[in-house]
C-alpha cells in the first residue's frame, strides 16, 4: 500500500472551502486536511447544507478527508495571533472556554464529515507570570472533556507540538499524554516542528507510532527557524523521513501543510507533490 500525500485547505484562505477542494484535487492530491475555520468550515457557523456541500464537492474530486485542522481560529480575529488564540491555557477562562467548545464542534464535524481526527494547539502559550505546571495542569483540565466528547464522536483528538507553545517537543508530548492516558488522544506528527526544536524525524517515527495518528510535512531552513517551506527548500532529509513512516506507519496520511503560500497556493501545492515524489522514487518509498 503507498503512502498518500494530502494537502492542507489552510494554504487557501482567500477562495471559498469547494474551490479550494477543487484546486487541491487538480494538484494530483488524493486527500484534503479541512480546516475548521473560515472561510472553509468553521463548526459554529455551518448549516446542514453547508455540511453536505462540503461531502459532495470531497466525493465528487475523489479525495478523503484525511484530518481536520481545528488549530487555527481566524474567525475569532484575536488581535494577539490568529492562529494560537484563544488558547487552552489562556488565564482567562473564558477564552479557555472558546478554544474547548469550538474543539467539541469540530469533533462532532468531524464524525458529521467521517474523518477520522481533528488537530488541535499543544497547550497555547505559557502567559507571563504563568509557570509550565500550573499550564499544564489547566489543559489537563480543559481536555479531559473533550476527549469524552472525542470518545463518543469515535473522532481521535490530535496534540500537534508546536515551536513557542506549551508543548514544543516530542518529550513533553510523551508526558503530558502519560498523564491523561485517554484512548481518544493522539499524536499529530508535524515533520517541520519536530525539526524546528531538534527532534530528529526519522528517529522519532518508530518511537511515536502507537501515538501518532497523522503526519504533517513541510520544510524548515537549516536556522531551523519555525517557518514553513516547501519540501526541497529547506534542510529536512525527506528521504529518511518517508522511509521510517512506510516502515512503521504506512497507513497514515501524510498532510502537506503549506499556509504561508496563500498568495500561490497552486505552486506550492505542486512544487511539494513532484519533490516528495521525486525523493520516494529515489528511496524506494510507494507515494501516491
Amino acid at each position: 500500500m503507498p503512502l498518500r500525500l494530502a494537502f492542507s485547505s489552510n494554504a487557501y484562505l482567500d477562495v471559498p472551502v469547494d474551490e479550494a477542494v477543487a484546486r487541491i484535487a487538480g494538484a494530483g492530491y488524493h486527500g484534503i486536511e479541512l480546516l475548521a475555520d473560515v472561510p472553509h468550515a468553521w463548526p459554529a457557523g455551518l448549516l446542514a447544507g453547508q455540511k453536505e456541500a462540503i461531502r459532495r464537492a470531497v466525493s465528487d474530486h475523489g479525495l478523503t478527508i484525511s484530518n481536520i485542522n481545528a488549530f487555527m481560529m481566524n474567525a475569532v480575529a484575536d488581535p494577539r495571533q490568529p492562529y494560537w488564540h484563544p488558547g487552552w491555557t489562556d488565564p482567562d477562562p473564558h477564552y479557555r472556554a472558546i478554544r474547548r467548545e469550538h474543539t467539541k464542534r469540530a469533533l462532532r464535524l468531524a464524525a458529521e464529515l467521517g474523518a477520522r481526527s481533528i488537530s488541535t494547539e499543544p497547550g497555547g502559550e505559557v502567559a507571563a507570570g504563568q509557570s509550565r505546571e500550573e499550564a499544564a495542569t489547566i489543559f489537563y483540565d480543559e481536555i479531559m472533556p473533550v476527549l469524552d466528547v472525542a470518545a463518543a464522536c469515535d473522532v481521535t483528538l490530535l496534540i500537534e507540538p508546536e515551536p513557542g507553545l506549551l508543548i514544543e517537543t516530542f518529550e513533553q508530548y510523551l508526558e503530558f499524554a502519560g498523564r491523561v492516558n485517554h484512548p481518544a488522544l493522539g499524536l499529530n506528527f508535524d515533520v517541520g516542528h519536530a525539526y524546528c526544536v531538534a527532534d530528529d524525524p526519522a528517529e522519532w517515527v518508530p518511537r511515536l507510532a502507537g501515538q501518532t495518528r497523522h503526519y504533517h510535512l513541510e520544510d524548515i531552513a537549516a536556522t531551523r527557524v519555525h517557518h514553513h517551506l516547501v519540501p526541497g527548500e529547506g534542510s529536512i532529509d525527506f528521504a529518511a523521513v518517508l522511509r521510517a513512516i512506510a516502515t512503521h506507519t504506512p497507513d497514515l496520511w501524510l498532510t502537506v501543510e503549506l499556509y504561508p503560500y496563500r498568495d500561490r497556493p497552486d505552486d506550492a501545492a505542486r512544487a511539494a507533490r513532484a519533490h516528495l515524489l521525486a525523493v520516494a522514487r529515489e528511496c524506494g518509498v510507494e507515494l501516491a
